[in-house]
């Protein structure tokens, strides 16, 4: 089987988007997926968005999320932006979409200059969804972790996420840390792990080390939990601008349960076909 393929990037996150609007098929196995997305084996990918028809009219694709590993996930908003970008250069008469995803109707605007704003939705605390385990819902947790304590807080973003404040993101121990949180017993979902440094009220430094793809360059929805977190504590503002390794991002939140808005850059890489 002969898969076409459009690889893009958005602040430096390796999308790979298969679309399969008009020859709806179901996706390849875990394992075909987790080679097309090792560089050495495949195309390789962060995330791969397998697109879709979509069952309501209104909407221009359904999509669906896999990471590196080949596992399936809810979310992935650098993924979104690119798809959306991917479509408006079919189509420069359309800026504006809705999707069908995972997480529900997922809405995006093309900007000028390459941007693309996602309406990522509200943000979830309830423990029960993201989900994460304890019997008290709270602001923050307290996670052990090989032995150690850490004051996080938990949210999910259409996908599950651990925010960790540290000193120097350039110094986080993300590869120490990140897998153990991950895979921490009290995730039954498994989880990303943001590690963020709190610049001003308007600037925040981020690394993300991503459930089933390890770290990587950016993390839309990583980065609109980093900002959730912060702002609930009083300590950023409404807009805010997330400096992450591969680029930067700018999140708007209101509070309560007000939209989290997410807006960067995307950009075609290239275009192929695989052998599967």
């Amino acid at each position: 089987m002969q898969l076409a393929y459009t690889k893009m990037q958005g602040a430096g996150n390796q999308i790979l988007i298969v679309d399969r609007r008009s020859a709806s098929t179901i996706p390849p196995s875990a394992d075909v997926l987790k080679r097309m997305g090792a560089a050495e084996l495949g195309p390789g990918f962060d995330q791969l968005l397998w697109l879709g028809p979509s069952n309501e009219d209104s909407m221009a694709a359904s999509y669906r999320v896999f990471n590196a590993d080949g596992s399936e996930v809810e979310q992935c908003g650098n993924g979104v932006r690119c798809v959306a970008l991917m479509l408006a250069h079919e189509d420069e008469t359309l800026r504006e979409f809705v999707f069908e995803s995972p997480a529900g109707p997922i809405e995006a605007r093309v900007l000028d200059g390459n941007l693309v704003a996602v309406n990522m939705g509200p943000p979830e605390f309830d423990p029960a969804r993201v989900p994460f385990v304890t019997e008290v819902q709270s602001d923050r947790y307290t996670l052990d972790v090989a032995g150690e304590s850490y004051d996080v807080a938990i949210l999910s973003m259409g996908n599950p996420h651990c925010v960790l404040e540290v000193g120097d993101v350039a110094t986080a121990d993300v590869a120490g840390l990140g897998p153990l949180i991950e895979s921490h017993s009290r995730f039954p979902a498994r989880t990303n792990a943001g590690f963020v440094t709190f610049r001003d009220r308007a600037n925040i430094e981020l690394r993300v080390y991503e459930r089933g793809a390890g770290e990587t360059l950016a993390c839309g929805t990583g980065a609109c939990a980093a900002v959730v977190a912060g702002h609930r504590q009083g300590r950023l503002d409404d807009t805010v601008a997330v400096e992450l390794p591969g680029g930067e991002l700018v999140v708007s939140w209101r509070g309560g349960s007000e939209p989290v808005w997410l807006t960067g850059n995307a950009e075609i890489l290239s275009q192929g076909i695989i052998d599967l």
